[in-house]
């Protein structure tokens, strides 16, 4: 293998510390964030993952390119990503759960075909096209990672949203242009300032201990 030798320090750039993730949070990562029952806190762990707030690029945890894209979230009770779909696959891998993902091949969230409840160590891969949402459905804090087909960001639209949660976002100031980037309101920093605190607050509230002393092994 015609491969440069690595050191502690050039290996170092391919390691993830979850101490320092959890202080890498993006509250406002994609237009339904800020929406009732949407409320999420997003990672960007390696490449580019999905994103419709160019934020996410200084908050990446591993830089170096690689042939697929993970992202990371955790939600509180009744929150999850609102109904969308991608051009590739996407697969959600359930570390704290249980988590309800719904499915369907029409942009109408009403016309949505199936669910699937899924727990801690169960895996779902959706096809490219496939409309979905999900929610935690548990009484606490549930976590996910997304392990996602490499793409470039920001070369169109991405994810493609309902038209429902378009006007939703819209109607609050959250909108994205046709390459998939975040128009960000003028009030952005207070917003997001805002919402940070907020899910700081849920989280406390719902795991019974601050994010920043939050562990795996706390789950409850």
């Amino acid at each position: 293998m015609n491969q440069p030798p690595y050191t502690q320090e050039s290996m170092s750039r391919w390691v993830m510390r979850f101490d320092r993730l959890k202080t890498q949070g993006i509250p406002l990562m994609f237009i339904d964030s800020p929406l009732p029952g949407h409320e999420r806190m997003n990672y960007a762990v390696i490449g580019d993952t999905a994103s419709e707030n160019p934020d996410f690029a200084g908050k990446r945890q591993i830089t170096e390119p690689h042939r697929y894209q993970i992202g990371m979230g955790w939600a509180p009770p009744g929150n999850g990503p609102a109904w969308h779909s991608h051009d590739y696959i996407e697969s959600f891998f359930v570390l704290s759960g249980p988590w309800r993902f719904h499915w369907g091949n029409s942009e109408d969230p009403e016309a949505a075909e199936g669910h699937f409840d899924l727990d801690a160590w169960d895996l779902i891969s959706f096809p490219p096209g496939v409309y979905r949402s999900f929610e935690y459905r548990g009484d606490s804090i549930g976590w996910f990672f997304a392990v996602l087909e490499s793409h470039e960001v920001f070369s169109g639209k991405d994810p493609y949203w309902s038209p429902a949660i378009e006007n939703a976002a819209a109607a609050i100031g959250f909108q994205a242009d046709e390459q998939g980037k975040m128009r960000k309101p003028v009030d952005y920093e207070t917003r997001v300032a805002a919402q940070e605190r907020r899910l700081l607050q849920l989280f406390e509230q719902q795991s019974g201990l601050p994010l920043a002393d939050y562990r795996p092994e706390n789950i409850r």
